[in-house]
């Protein structure tokens, strides 16, 4: 009697059509893109083990820095490299390619992406390091409920963690920046949430991992690579398994951000927004 459908999804006005293709042509962007929390949940988590197994002294003195404290390297490394991004990086690239932004959110988001496979790379190196040291030097002791403490100083962890805080200044930053212009100014606040989701479906994956992980290797000729003892493991392979893991992801990322085009959005609301102004001042 109201003139509105009897069954909504038999008719449906255009902008709830558009809405949908917004959202389905984003999709496969976002899981990829979502992909890269998968390894920064692990660089979170297991680099807290190794630091409480290696030397955490400052110079010869006895104050230790905290394990879980190291990760404010990955946050001084976003932090820092924020302001160099917008102030130096942007102007500069601007030149070459005449964009606002200086290259486009995907691409930003790429650059995080292999800034990840940089970080789990290094991170496999310096395990290895620190575990060799462990096994074949003077220990500094026993962690509880670890194992020997390495003498390798645990600021060899901070250039992994580093890469992972710019890493995520670019994808991070890149993935909400692309979801806010690609969605229509009706649907900004799902724009924000599927960042989120990303986050979350990257943590349910992780402990899907894990679990994988530690069935499969159990009964293996090399061990659990990931038991408490982190000396009796091997969390390199681990390390370099999730580097293969974000190399296929960044391949499957080239293609879908190739074949993705932009939808300008913004424009669309900046003209909508001229327009107002434009009545507004006749109305007056």
């Amino acid at each position: 009697m109201d003139g509105s459908p009897a069954d909504l999804w038999k008719l449906c006005s255009v902008q709830q059509v558009e809405e949908v293709k917004c959202v389905i042509r984003v999709l496969p962007v976002w899981l990829s893109a979502a992909l890269f929390y998968l390894a920064y949940i692990q660089q979170t988590t297991y680099t807290i083990f190794q630091s409480l197994q290696s030397d955490r002294r400052l110079g010869s003195g006895t104050f230790q820095i905290p394990a879980g404290s190291y990760m404010v390297f990955l946050m001084l490394g976003m932090t820092i490299f924020i302001p160099i991004y917008d102030r130096v990086l942007v102007p500069f690239l601007r030149k070459y390619t005449g964009r606002d932004g200086g290259i486009t959110q995907l691409q930003r988001v790429g650059a995080g992406l292999f800034l990840c496979i940089t970080s789990m790379l290094v991170s496999a190196a310096v395990e290895q390091h620190r575990r060799t040291v462990a096994l074949t030097r003077e220990t500094l002791g026993v962690a509880p409920r670890k194992g020997a403490i390495s003498s390798m100083s645990g600021m060899w962890l901070i250039p992994q963690l580093l890469l992972m805080g710019i890493g995520d200044a670019l994808a991070g930053v890149g993935q909400m920046e692309f979801y806010y212009k690609q969605f229509p100014e009706n649907m900004r606040s799902f724009a924000g949430s599927l960042y989120y989701c990303g986050i979350g479906l990257a943590s349910y994956l992780s402990s899907f991992l894990l679990s994988a992980v530690h069935n499969i290797t159990e009964g293996s000729s090399a061990g659990n690579w990931l038991p408490e003892d982190l000396n009796k493991g091997r969390l390199e392979y681990f390390y370099y398994f999730v580097a293969g893991m974000m190399t296929l992801n960044f391949a499957y990322f080239l293609l879908v951000s190739h074949w993705y085009r932009y939808k300008d959005v913004v424009a669309k609301d900046n003209d909508m927004d001229k327009s107002s102004n434009e009545v507004d001042k006749v109305s007056v």
